[in-house]
């Protein structure tokens, strides 16, 4: 979730800043950490997995995330991303008959809620296609996390999956108009490639065999709180007693919604000996 933070900071501070178009910025992301992960598979001698359904998904939620949240606020953004991711990964795990407890369901309520709350004075009626943009984000990062969860190597198959992403990427600069880029930008990218994606989807990857949909949507939520915390800390923004008390409801549904859930999957699962 720290790496998840770190993008959306990067990601704002590179466009903040008019630092660094979007499309620029985020071929640089894909490809940076595509050679990255690469590197890192050449020394660890391992072949490099991933497939392009995966790919797909990645590039469309990078390419989309970066073009929508030029013309959006970040609290519109961020309601709208999360909202289209939880509801694409909980249909999909109610699709595969997943069946969360009463109180994982009052835990979600609770944790959407106060994301409402923590970014309601960001929010504005947003243009329609940049809010189409990041559902499309959000659906498309749901499909990539969900891929993920059954894919093996966590470090094969990103590496193989930003690999094949990279082109995809590349091939979008055709369309772009007015690129331009700086030093500050072109730094704000490589981190976000390398550290914030490149290691931080690695991770994702390999914590998501373990999680349900459910659960892997749930503690999504906590991004917008730490990326308001890493604010805090790295961009002189102001701590706010909302911020205190919707990151409170946030972290405190999120944990009652996974706990739940956990022995939920315990008790179903007792039987069987598994």
């Amino acid at each position: 979730m720290i790496g998840f933070a770190a993008n959306s900071l990067l990601c704002r501070l590179a466009l903040r800043d008019a630092s660094i178009d979007a499309l620029s910025f985020t071929a640089i992301r894909i490809v940076s950490g595509a050679l990255f992960l690469i590197a890192l598979m050449l020394f660890q001698r391992k072949r490099i997995a991933g497939n392009w359904i995966s790919a797909l998904a990645l590039a469309t939620y990078a390419v989309a995330f970066s073009l929508a949240y030029a013309a959006l606020s970040a609290g519109t953004g961020a309601v709208i991303l999360f909202g289209c991711v939880q509801f694409t990964m909980i249909a999909v795990g109610l699709a595969r008959n997943e069946r969360p407890a009463p109180l994982a369901w009052l835990g979600l309520g609770i944790g959407l809620v106060a994301l409402i709350a923590l970014v309601a004075p960001g929010i504005s009626a947003p243009p329609l296609f940049s809010a189409l943009l990041m559902a499309l984000a959000g659906a498309s990062w749901a499909i990539y996390s969900l891929r993920g969860r059954g894919a093996g190597d966590a470090i094969a198959n990103t590496a193989g999956n930003f690999l094949r992403a990279s082109p995809l990427v590349i091939a979008m600069l055709v369309f772009q108009t007015g690129a331009h880029l700086s030093s500050p930008g072109v730094i704000y990218a490589l981190l976000s490639g390398v550290v914030a994606s490149g290691i931080g989807y690695v991770l994702w990857y390999t914590a998501l065999p373990g999680l349900s949909a459910f659960r892997a949507a749930t503690v999504q939520l906590a991004v917008p709180v730490v990326a308001a915390l890493g604010g805090i800390l790295l961009l002189d923004e102001s701590l706010t007693l909302r911020l205190l008390l919707a990151g409170s409801a946030i972290l405190g549904g999120i944990i009652l919604a996974t706990l739940v859930k956990s022995r939920s999957v315990a008790t179903s699962h007792a039987p069987s000996g598994k």
